[in-house]
C-alpha cells in the first residue's frame, strides 16, 4: 500500500509542516476543549496530573502527524509503544474502549476542520488535499489500534491478575489454619470480592477441563477447578436457608456435594463436610439425591463417618455380641435392634417399620435379651449400641445388593 504522507510533494510539505507547527497551540487547546466537552469521562476539572496527561496525548498525536509529513518514511513501529501505553492507562482507569475511540473521533474531527482552514490558506490542489485527509486517516487509526492493543492486553493481564488473586483468597479462605480477618479483608479488597457474612462451599466429581476456568460464573462465586476435589466457594442465602445447586455450567452432569451455610471465617469447615459427603457418595454411603448432596441433609452420617477408625473400634467392641450369630440371622437381629432403640421400644413400631409379625420382633428381642443383658437397659449403652449399628446400617447392603444409603433418609432422626 502506498504512504499517503509520501504523496504530498516535498517542497509543499515543508510550507504545509511550517503552517502547522505556528498553530499547534491553537489546535491543540481546540482538541482538548472538545474532547471535554463531547467525552464526559474526560471531563476532570482540577486534576492537574489527568489534564497533564491529556495533553500530552494530544501533542504527542499532532506532532507525529506534522512530522510524518516532514520524514514520510518514518518507522512506525518506534512510536506506537506511546500509544500503547495510552491503551493501556484507559483499561486501568476502567473506562471502556468505547470511550477512547470517541475521544479519537472528536480529535479526529478537530484536526480535519483546521486541514480545511490550511486548505484554503495556501490554495493547496485537491490532489495534495486528497493526499492529507489519507494520511489523517490512516495516523488516526493507526494510533486507535496501538491504543488498542495496548487495552486489550492490559485488560488480558488485569483478568488474569485478578483471578490469580481470587484463587489466592480462596486458598486463604480455605486454609485449615483461620487467616486473620484483615489479610481476609485486604487480599479480598486487592481481588475486588465483597466479603459476605456466610458462604458456602460445594466440591463435584469428575476431572476438571483447562476451560471450566474461563466459564462465566454467578457474581461473587470463586473457584478452583485444579483443587482436589475441584470447589466453588459462593455467598451463603439469607440465614436459615439451604443452599441449592447454582446454575453453573462447570457443575453440569457432574455429581456435586454441597457443604453447609457459615459464617465467612468457618468457610474450611464447610469445604471438610462436602469434600467428606462426595468421598461417602462415592462409596455408596450416601445417596446421590440425582447428582446433588446436600451437607445439611445428612449431618449424623456426616458425623458417623467423621473418625472411620474409631467407628470400627466402636462398633467391634458394642455389638461383639452379635459375632456369635450366623450372618443371615445376625443382620435381621441388628435390624431389629436399632429399630426397637429408635422407636422408643414399641414392638407395633418395629413390626410396621421391618414389615414383620409383633411375635416376631418379640422373638428376636428375647434373643437379643439374651446376648446383651442389662446392656439393652442402661442408658450409656443404649446409646452407643444405636450409634454403632447406625454405622452397620449406613453400610448394609439392602435386598438388591445396593447400600442401604439409598434408603438412609428415612432411618434419619
Amino acid at each position: 500500500m502506498s504512504d499517503p504522507f509520501a504523496a504530498v510533494p516535498r517542497p509543499l510539505a515543508e510550507e504545509i509542516t511550517a503552517h502547522m507547527r505556528r498553530s499547534l497551540d491553537d489546535v491543540i487547546e481546540e482538541v482538548e476543549r472538545e474532547v471535554r466537552h463531547s467525552v464526559p469521562e474526560y471531563s476532570r476539572p482540577g486534576d492537574d496530573t489527568y489534564t497533564r496527561n491529556l495533553r500530552a496525548g494530544v501533542v504527542d498525536a499532532l506532532a507525529l502527524f506534522i512530522e510524518r509529513i516532514d520524514e514520510p518514511g518514518r518507522d512506525w513501529t518506534s512510536i506506537a509503544h506511546s500509544y500503547q501505553e495510552i491503551g493501556r492507562g484507559e483499561a486501568v482507569e476502567g473506562r471502556s474502549l468505547d470511550t477512547l475511540q470517541a475521544a479519537l473521533r472528536v480529535g479526529s474531527r478537530v484536526a480535519w476542520r483546521r486541514m480545511g482552514v490550511l486548505a484554503d490558506a495556501l490554495e493547496l490542489e485537491p490532489h495534495v488535499v486528497a493526499a492529507l485527509g489519507e494520511a489523517a486517516m490512516m495516523h488516526m487509526h493507526e494510533i486507535a489500534e496501538a491504543a488498542s492493543s495496548g487495552f486489550a492486553e492490559e485488560q488480558l493481564h488485569s483478568t488474569g491478575e485478578l483471578q490469580r488473586r481470587r484463587k489466592r483468597l480462596l486458598d486463604l479462605l480455605l486454609a485449615d489454619a483461620p487467616a486473620s480477618p484483615e489479610a481476609v479483608r485486604e487480599l479480598a479488597h486487592a481481588a475486588r470480592w465483597p466479603l459476605p457474612r456466610r458462604v458456602a462451599v460445594i466440591t463435584f466429581d469428575a476431572p476438571a477441563q483447562p476451560e471450566d476456568e474461563r466459564l462465566l460464573l454467578p457474581a461473587g462465586v470463586l473457584v478452583d477447578t485444579g483443587a482436589r476435589p475441584p470447589r466453588l466457594l459462593l455467598p451463603g442465602p439469607p440465614s436459615g436457608a439451604a443452599p441449592g445447586r447454582p446454575s453453573v455450567p462447570v457443575l453440569r452432569d457432574r455429581q456435586v456435594a454441597i457443604g453447609p451455610t457459615v459464617p465467612l471465617a468457618e468457610a474450611a469447615d464447610s469445604l471438610r463436610w462436602a469434600t467428606r459427603a462426595l468421598n461417602l457418595v462415592r462409596r455408596g454411603l450416601l445417596p446421590s439425591g440425582r447428582g446433588t448432596v446436600r451437607c445439611v441433609d445428612h449431618l449424623p452420617t456426616l458425623l458417623l463417618y467423621a473418625d472411620e477408625p474409631l467407628l470400627r473400634r466402636l462398633s467391634h467392641w458394642r455389638l461383639a455380641p452379635l459375632s456369635s450369630v450366623p450372618e443371615p440371622q445376625r443382620d435381621r437381629l441388628a435390624q431389629t435392634l436399632l429399630a426397637w432403640l429408635q422407636s422408643g421400644n414399641s414392638v407395633g413400631d418395629v413390626a410396621n417399620q421391618l414389615h414383620v409379625h409383633p411375635q416376631t420382633v418379640r422373638y428376636r428381642l428375647r434373643q437379643l435379651e439374651k446376648l446383651f443383658g442389662d446392656r439393652l437397659r442402661d442408658p450409656e449403652s443404649r446409646f452407643t449400641l444405636e450409634v454403632a449399628l447406625r454405622a452397620e446400617s449406613v453400610a448394609r447392603p439392602d435386598e438388591a445388593g445396593r447400600p442401604a444409603a439409598r434408603r438412609l433418609r428415612s432411618a434419619d432422626p
